[in-house]
């Protein structure tokens, strides 16, 4: 993060360009300072934005998935994922078409998911699309502080079973693990904006293939000494739960799916970190986009699916922090610090749109505060500096402690993954994309093509809803046990 760093992904993201640099960028276009849009040169390759995405992706909602094929079963279980990645990878293709206006390769750039929404809807469904993608934000940060915190226990409970035995209560409260992860996340914030969090992602990325395929191994154990495999057809069966319970879990199941595949709402902010054409930003997304739907779907399909066979009807919410594993203890720890290392960066890549939207905002509102203006350089050494906003401090840190504090008091993993999977995946990742499609493409109403997507589009709003009141249900459910600030 030093001053060059700092100042490069200032301009980029949390400013946008005057007409003097539009025109320097014109100028210099195939220089090596600049692109067309007289910001400084992108350096993101298909290498970079699939590391972002899997960031992104393989993140907490990898571990409810055998929960969620235990609710399914296994014909429904791995088609509803199936059918999610091919969704997924098809509405971001379109997404991603609509990083550019017009012309792939010359057309305007848009920075930011709202800003192609702008430009190619505009009006009230701005707003609308602002407030959804921006609450969805705020959501995701409250569902990785409890991921993180249960994660942080786990390591404290494995070592407490291990000490004092299996049958061992081990009672105590994940509250003090959300401050850690807390404080932990106010000092990454100040990280001034995306494009310097590639190493960070990177990182995040690496740590999430190891806690899955620990998962995936321990899986792959239990089943052998099962002497086979667990599960049926249908799912948990009644009996094991209540007919309405089968129902509820039936519909949270498709939310927790949908929220371990989504991150349209980070895609345009990702392909904005691309290098400059030939070949277009487009082409590269859709390639880091195929290659990451393809490798999280495997993960998906090996994790959830080893996880179903392992435990059947008894698969726990959260394959790692559930003690359906309870040795080797010292693996479950390694498998859950890597959990809540690649969350620290996950939470970074999902709340930085987040960030740079309100501080663009209170820039375009107030250009004369001090507070929103003025930074100070701190020296890390003779060569490196940090740079640091009173107001970034600021308002970054009430937002990190806002969803801290949100976290303790509801502190329920798999309804709030599948309330949160419900509430952004029709709205941000079919239906905006697919009606930006629809404008930009020129697509003939009544057409084939536009009959197609439109029912796509309904369909994908009848399962989110569907899950959505599935979580609620749940939600609900736990309030009525719920007592906050107890241990566990």
């Amino acid at each position: 993060m030093g001053e060059n760093g700092a100042t490069k992904h200032y301009q980029q993201v949390a400013f946008p360009p005057s007409e003097h640099s539009l025109e320097l960028g014109h100028q210099q276009g195939a220089s090596k300072c600049f692109d067309d849009d007289g910001r400084l040169k992108r350096t993101g390759t298909v290498w970079t934005a699939s590391a972002h995405i899997i960031t992104a992706v393989i993140g907490s909602g990898v571990l409810s998935l055998a929960w969620a094929i235990a609710q399914l079963g296994w014909v429904a279980g791995p088609a509803v994922m199936i059918l999610f990645s091919f969704v997924i990878y098809y509405t971001s293709a379109l997404l991603s078409d609509c990083y550019r206006c017009g012309d792939p390769i010359t057309g305007k750039r848009n920075y930011t998911y709202m800003d192609a929404v702008h430009a190619n809807m505009g009006g009230l469904k701005v707003k609308i699309c602002g407030f959804i993608q921006y609450l969805n934000l705020f959501g995701v940060a409250i569902g990785y502080t409890i991921a993180a915190s249960i994660s942080m226990l786990a390591i404290q409970r494995s070592n407490c079973f291990h000490k004092n035995g299996d049958d061992s209560p081990c009672r105590m409260s994940s509250n003090p693990y959300m401050i850690i992860f807390g404080l932990t996340e106010i000092v990454f914030s100040q990280i001034p904006d995306f494009d310097q969090i590639s190493w960070l992602s990177i990182v995040a990325a690496v740590m999430s293939f190891t806690y899955s395929s620990i998962g995936l191994s321990l899986g792959i154990m239990q089943v052998v000494a099962n002497g086979g495999i667990k599960g049926s057809l249908t799912g948990i069966s009644i009996g094991v739960v209540s007919q309405t319970d089968k129902i509820w879990r039936s519909l949270q199941a498709f939310g927790d799916i949908a929220f371990a595949y989504t991150y349209s709402i980070i895609l345009i902010e990702i392909q904005d970190t691309l290098k400059a054409p030939p070949p277009s930003e487009a082409k590269v997304m859709k390639k880091a986009t195929l290659l990451s739907v393809v490798v999280t779907t495997i993960f998906y399909m090996l994790c959830g699916c080893m996880g179903y066979a392992a435990f059947g009807d008894l698969a726990p919410g959260n394959l790692l922090t559930g003690f359906g594993f309870y040795n080797p203890y010292w693996l479950l720890d390694i498998a859950n610090a890597a959990i809540v290392i690649h969350l620290v960066g996950a939470y970074q890549v999902y709340c930085q749109p987040l960030f740079a939207f309100i501080e663009k905002w209170a820039l375009k509102n107030w250009p004369n505060s001090k507070l929103i203006t003025k930074e100070v350089y701190v020296p890390l050494s003779s060569t490196r500096s940090v740079r640091l906003s009173l107001f970034r401090l600021t308002w970054r840190t009430t937002f990190v402690v806002g969803t801290t504090v949100i976290s303790m008091l509801l502190p329920f993993f798999n309804d709030v993954v599948g309330f949160l999977g419900a509430l952004g995946f029709w709205p941000l990742t079919v239906y905006f994309p697919v009606e930006m499609y629809v404008i930009q493409k020129n697509v003939p109403k009544w057409s084939t093509r536009w009959v197609c997507l439109q029912m796509l589009s309904l369909a994908c709003l009848i399962i989110s809803v569907a899950a959505a009141v599935g979580s609620i249900a749940g939600v609900l459910g736990d309030l009525k046990t719920y007592k906050p600030f107890k241990s566990d």
